[in-house]
């Protein structure tokens, strides 16, 4: 996840914000701009419960941004603050959930974004097909640009070490769904974070590159 600028939210103009179902609702951030792109905040629930990840070490803040979600968003709540596809770069489905998690959502928004004209990429921990038990890659593939997917580690140990998934057979899951990616996305990122103990961040890298992806190498305790 990278994060960091100005914010877009549900108390946005009067006009969107009208759209917006209920008083209680418009106190989440749904919609954040980051440099010259927007970003998505469609779920707070994920797959893994990473002992590095700050909503697991008491903040849910990134910045001056509070990602907190007091619901789980629909589609009709956040297409009327995407605003106009022009000014960004990209629209990236990102926060302190997992939004594959949120499918329906997700795939309606980025579907609405691609008939505007606008790119769109998603932030994944690889565990969508593993949590719907089906292939998603070829949904995605209709309105998804690209993936960013958080890898970590080059062992199973160290996934389970780091990671903490909520699935069984999670590490086989995400690295299966590395290697499915490029033949259904053009762009596909994965990333390793420098700094977890026990983890060979080449390995990491070597793995990637092996499966057709571009390896990104993070640092720990960097976001943004």
């Amino acid at each position: 996840m990278t994060l960091s600028s100005s914010i877009a939210s549900t108390t946005a103009p009067t006009s969107e914000a009208e759209n917006s179902p209920t008083s209680n609702e418009l106190s989440s951030t749904l919609v954040y701009d980051i440099r010259n792109s927007r970003y998505l905040n469609i779920t707070g629930r994920c797959t893994l419960r990473c002992q590095f990840c700050p909503k697991h070490n008491g903040s849910k803040q990134v910045h001056e941004y509070q990602l907190d979600l007091n619901h789980q968003p629909k589609a009709e709540e956040i297409i009327p603050l995407l605003g106009d596809v022009e000014r960004f770069d990209e629209y990236v489905f990102c926060g302190y959930g997992e939004p594959t998690l949120n499918l329906d959502t997700l795939l309606t928004i980025a579907k609405e974004i691609k008939n505007r004209g606008g790119y769109v990429r998603v932030n994944t921990d690889g565990l969508g097909n593993l949590f719907h038990r089906r292939n998603i890659l070829p949904e995605l593939a209709i309105c998804v640009d690209a993936l960013s997917i958080s890898l970590n580690a080059d062992t199973e140990q160290a996934y389970m070490e780091h990671c903490r998934p909520k699935l069984k057979h999670a590490y086989q899951s995400v690295c299966e769904f590395i290697r499915l990616a490029p033949d259904y996305i053009k762009s596909v990122q994965v990333s390793a974070i420098d700094g977890l103990e026990g983890v060979d961040i080449e390995a990491c890298r070597k793995f990637v590159e092996t499966s057709g992806a571009e390896f990104k190498h993070r640092m720990l305790g960097v976001v943004g």
